[in-house]
């Protein structure tokens, strides 16, 4: 893969950060110089997609290489089970030093302290909380170290994070290293229902650019927006603070570094919260790859799935991927492997619960009316409710299902969309056709 033979891998994460948000796709804010520079000369999926988009779930797709509903995380109160292919045991067993910073959300503890068996093996540093939300606000809060006491911060909390995440890289080792930042930046402070920029950082962008998807629809995004980008400068700001650690440590260059958040925010114009949608606004993200093996500038056009993150990851160090894992590295995309096209699968739930196809050219959806998440996680009956066309209608405006002249489309993607769910979740599934014209 590289010329490293054991390279550092770093996961950088932030929580509900839209790639629109980010100049190498296209934002015309300049919120991310840094990431920028690292796409340029390193590794940009284009189309990076959510396999659930709600955060616990997320998380375990990245844990596990696995779907959620193998893994068995379908809502966010759900904890990630305890298995031999957990990411970071796989980098423990090739002898990497393996530790985690912020928000864990898969253990269901909530406010108290992560117990070690339910820390995903990340063993030699921990300074984590399972529900950040509830245990610190943007300017203070509560963390636990591997001994379940706790880590108090006061300062922006994105900063403090990285400075934490700074202290594990500049320790002298022997061995390499595997470390996730797991930033709760963006998203919104829940008990204050609202998006918090440092401090000045909002000002500058008081008159947002609003992404096309969002014009005109009612949602909170007017309101919302200037704290949103002012977060999303501020985490780049970090992120070139950690390469910058990484380099006068040395191991800039011995260092693959994954940018990559677990889904976006729609800012309530698709449904009454922030995500949980098949929309592009909830499920396509940033993700940017640095280090060795990444170094070429490639850009990736085949849409990349979440659960290929840890396979990725894996096989750029040169381990063999568990046969556990659902997902599929895309290291020979990067080595020159021709196009897979065959689209991402994303399973939704909470809102609803339903399943997506999201090809390079087109996106279909499909629900289950009367199933509940927590009761009915893989319904046997779906109607479709959602057909773009995202080569000319990227922002999704037009809803195209149950239009005669889409049928022939449709049905193709009926039929994917069955073979999928039926090879991921075992059992096939019935797809009805929409009554009505959407």
């Amino acid at each position: 893969m590289s010329d490293v033979d054991r390279p550092n891998v770093l996961v950088f994460f932030t929580d509900q950060q839209r790639w629109d948000t980010v100049g190498a796709y296209g934002s015309p804010l300049d919120l991310t110089p840094n990431l920028d520079a690292a796409a340029g000369d390193g590794t940009l999926v284009e189309n990076a997609i959510s396999s659930q988009p709600v955060c616990g779930p997320t998380r375990a797709c990245l844990q596990t290489g696995q779907y959620a509903t193998t893994h068995g995380v379908y809502t966010n109160a759900g904890t990630l089970p305890d298995v031999d292919h957990l990411i970071a045991r796989v980098f423990n067993r090739a002898g990497y030093e393996t530790g985690y910073v912020g928000k864990w959300h898969l253990a269901g503890t909530t406010t108290s302290p992560v117990p070690e068996g339910k820390r995903g093996g990340y063993e030699e540093y921990w300074r984590a909380a399972d529900s950040l939300e509830h245990t610190t606000h943007p300017y203070e809060g509560v963390l636990y170290d591997g001994d379940d006491e706790q880590v108090r911060f006061d300062g922006y909390r994105v900063d403090s994070l990285t400075d934490m995440a700074i202290e594990f890289v500049e320790r002298d080792r022997d061995d390499p290293f595997f470390l996730t930042l797991s930033h709760i930046e963006p998203h919104h402070q829940n008990d204050m229902g609202a998006y918090v920029a440092p401090d000045g950082y909002a000002y500058d962008h008081r008159n947002p650019w609003v992404p096309p998807d969002l014009r005109g629809k009612p949602g909170d995004w007017y309101e919302e927006l200037p704290d949103y980008y002012g977060i999303c400068e501020r985490l780049d700001e970090n992120y070139g603070r950690l390469l910058a650690a990484l380099d006068a440590k040395g191991i800039l260059d011995e260092t693959i570094v994954l940018f990559v958040s677990d889904h976006g925010s729609h800012f309530r114009t698709r449904n009454g919260e922030y995500k949980r949608s098949c929309h592009e606004s909830s499920v396509r993200v940033p993700m940017v790859l640095r280090g060795p093996g990444f170094e070429n500038g490639d850009r990736i056009a085949d849409p990349v799935s979440l659960v290929d993150v840890a396979p990725t990851l894996i096989d750029a160090a040169g381990i063999d991927v568990p046969d556990a894992m659902e997902g599929e590295s895309v290291v020979p995309l990067v080595q020159g492997e021709s196009a897979r096209d065959r689209g991402v699968f994303v399973q939704i739930s909470e809102a609803e619960v339903g399943r997506a196809l999201r090809t390079d050219r087109w996106k279909y959806s499909v629900y289950a009316p009367e199933a509940r998440s927590h009761e009915t996680p893989q319904p046997d009956e779906y109607v479709e409710r959602y057909l773009y066309d995202l080569a000319a209608d990227p922002y999704e405006q037009t809803n195209l299902v149950g239009r005669d002249d889409y049928q022939q489309v449709a049905d193709d993607l009926r039929r994917r969309l069955s073979e999928r769910i039926e090879a991921v979740e075992g059992e096939p599934a019935t797809i009805r056709r929409a009554a009505f014209h959407a």
